[in-house]
């Protein structure tokens, strides 16, 4: 497998699948915030979908990872705002 998938992105990295609820209310919270990120769906993307398995252990989703490594599995709207805020 090629690093193509980093543990420190230089942009927030959203892993997510077009199916899923969650994933679909935390992109509209990133882009309702107007915050830049990478989306990543791991329905398309094997490489992506091992990147994350191998992360977390087990596929959940939405996975985000931040530049500072920070890594956030299906966080709720208050934990990531209060992630976006401190950030």
């Amino acid at each position: 497998m090629s690093e193509k998938y980093s543990k420190f992105p230089e942009k927030i990295t959203v892993f997510s699948a077009s199916w899923c609820p969650d994933c679909k209310r935390t992109k509209k919270m990133l882009d309702d915030r107007k915050v830049a990120y990478v989306l990543v769906d791991i329905g398309r993307d094997n490489e992506a979908f091992l990147f994350i398995e191998k992360l977390t252990r087990r596929v959940k989703i939405p996975t985000i990872v931040f530049p500072d490594g920070t890594l956030m599995v299906e966080p709720t709207d208050p934990e990531l705002a209060d992630k976006l805020e401190s950030s």
